[in-house]
């Protein structure tokens, strides 16, 4: 049963979480080495729900940095859009992923470059009613015909401070 996209969407999200990376060490070039890192995450809604942002750490092997991702919602198309803002290079707004839930699965494209080659990314969400969302980066070298997966994050949620 497909369902379609809403602004409650990302709500699964709100709140605080400790997060568990693992990242490919280097990126469409067969590159089967991966580095593992914890993080932390922090999400809350904005703009009457039409969006949301959360503040990022990640405590990669060779440095701690933040991040941030902005999400908004669109009524008239259902979809959604995702920024990603990286701390260390805080002036390069990535293009937004674009995309939206069916069947529990959010999946979120765009056109990008990597090594000044153009590339397609994918953002993937899956298991958000499990109260362990994961999220899943992948990249494709040609036009999304076969992906790379590079990026993963396992979400453990935290409890409030009171």
């Amino acid at each position: 049963m497909s369902t379609a996209a809403t602004s409650q969407d990302f709500d699964f999200l709100i709140g605080r979480w400790k997060v568990r990376h693992r990242r490919l060490k280097e990126r469409l070039r067969g590159c089967e080495d991966w580095e593992y890192f914890e993080g932390r995450c922090h999400m809350w809604p904005l703009m009457n729900g039409l969006g949301n942002v959360d503040d990022n750490v990640l405590e990669l092997p060779g440095g701690t940095y933040r991040a941030t991702a902005l999400r908004t919602f669109d009524p008239a198309t259902r979809q959604w859009a995702i920024w990603w803002v990286d701390g260390r290079n805080p002036h390069r707004l990535e293009p937004p992923v674009v995309g939206g839930f069916a069947d529990g699965v959010g999946e979120f494209q765009c056109n990008d470059e990597l090594r000044g080659q153009p590339i397609r990314v994918r953002f993937r969400w899956t298991a958000t009613d499990s109260g362990r969302p994961h999220w899943q980066q992948a990249f494709s070298a040609d036009g999304g015909r076969t992906w790379e997966a590079n990026w993963e994050m396992d979400f453990e949620r935290l409890a409030e401070a009171a």
